[in-house]
């Protein structure tokens, strides 16, 4: 028998699991259940959850439907691991994708599943763009964030994260994002200009890689013109264009691609985190069919295509994405938040309190670190799972399911308010 198995007892994690744990520090309890916006610990405790596995969860958790096609997968004898082999949940997912996703967009890209992490399918769109072009440097903006793998690592901005690579992360030029100079400064003519410049030392880059709205960065959004401008850029001097859309993609932003608002068309495209729907790990890398230039297992893993998150993933299609009411429910989920989050911030007086995001992929800026993590530390004791991010972890962010009911979320807002007042009362004081 266990020493360990009291109820909420995390001496088990602190003896056993690596220091390298890091949620299980911001909520220290031992969680045992979930539903829709819900998480529950072994005491029974429920808490509002505006974390959703950091963007995994975008349908919410334990999705009835979702799990019911799981359930009946497991149970009919169907393929499970079959490396990168044809099987029909493979073929019905693609199939489904390109029918309802693609094609009403005007997308046309070939499929590859890379192993089941954001950071695999990253590190493999990188791989492509070099044998692409023929070319290594590779241009990432400030705050972005991409993965913690060697690769993904190079184009990642946050020193924290690199100091700790064991070897220099190569092959990135970084860039200012937009709005890095303030909201007056058009960073993409400043690259423009480094690009066109033979002397700038900037090599010309295989490929350009951004989120439109970076999400560990700080909730920083990328304007349409912006977007357009880096594609115009991309196109001029014959460099891939690939967006991330691991954290913001699946809907987040309001439409199922977080880049359609600008009516841009990336290179490439990068989807993971909450592409299974139910939290089965699933990656996806969308290519122009003339990027497809790979020869057979050149690029290859063992766990390519979970087949029981495939079929997780095609319900998720079928039950969110035949019709616009997903998208037109987080559109104006977020605008009530936002607003909200505006009363929230102007409540705080003289401080320098900001609101930014993009549908549901929203952000409270506390401009301090320490005051954000006394206001997050503050709301899970009152019920609300919410976590930082931002350079200093001054930011907090807020991804709340997209199927949140409205009542739901005004409650988790009811305690983010009140932790915000109590923590910069307790400052002041």
């Amino acid at each position: 028998m266990s020493t360990y198995s009291n109820s909420n007892s995390l001496s088990a994690f602190e003896n056993l699991e690596s220091n390298v744990r890091s949620y299980s520090r911001s909520f220290p309890v031992v969680f045992r259940e979930a539903s829709g916006a819900f998480l529950k610990d072994e005491n029974g405790t429920e808490y509002i959850d505006f974390l959703s596995g950091a963007g995994v969860l975008n349908y919410g958790h334990n999705d009835r439907d979702l799990l019911a096609h799981a359930i009946q997968y497991l149970n009919s004898n169907c393929i499970i691991h079959g490396l990168d082999m044809a099987t029909s949940a493979k073929r019905e997912f693609m199939e489904l994708f390109d029918g309802i996703i693609l094609r009403p967009r005007g997308l046309s890209y070939k499929f590859q599943f890379p192993g089941p992490t954001g950071a695999n399918s990253v590190e493999a769109a990188l791989k492509l763009a070099r044998k692409a072009t023929g070319r290594h440097n590779i241009i990432s903006f400030t705050n972005g964030f991409h993965g913690v793998s060697l690769g993904a690592l190079a184009v990642t901005g946050n020193r924290y994260y690199r100091d700790v690579a064991g070897s220099p992360p190569t092959g990135a030029t970084f860039m200012p994002y937009d709005g890095y100079f303030g909201a007056d400064a058009d960073t993409s003519q400043y690259l423009d200009k480094m690009l066109s410049d033979a002397s700038s030392g900037v090599d010309l880059p295989a490929a350009i890689i951004l989120e439109t709205v970076q999400g560990e960065g700080g909730i920083n959004v990328a304007s349409e013109n912006w977007l357009r401008n880096v594609e115009r850029l991309c196109k001029k001097n014959g460099i891939l264009l690939i967006v991330d859309d691991i954290q913001a993609g699946c809907g987040r932003t309001g439409s199922f691609f977080s880049f359609e608002f600008a009516g841009v068309s990336p290179d490439i495209v990068v989807l993971s985190k909450s592409l299974s729907g139910v939290g089965l790990p699933l990656s996806l890398l969308l290519l122009n069919p003339e990027l497809d230039i790979w020869q057979p297992g050149e690029h290859n893993g063992t766990f390519r295509g979970n087949n029981l998150a495939l079929v997780t993933a095609t319900e998720a299609l079928r039950k969110f994405w035949t019709d616009g009411n997903l998208s037109t429910a987080v559109v104006t989920k977020g605008r009530i938040i936002s607003e909200r989050l505006r009363q929230i911030a102007q409540s705080t007086g003289g401080e320098s309190f900001a609101v930014r995001g993009r549908g549901l992929m929203l952000a409270l800026d506390c401009a301090r670190g320490d005051v954000a993590e006394k206001i997050v530390r503050k709301a899970f004791e009152y019920g609300l799972v919410v976590e930082r991010c931002g350079a200093e972890d001054q930011v907090i962010k807020l991804l709340p399911p997209l199927t949140i009911d409205e009542a739901t979320a005004q409650r988790g807002l009811d305690i983010l308010q009140r932790s915000v007042t109590e923590v910069l009362a307790s400052t002041m004081g």
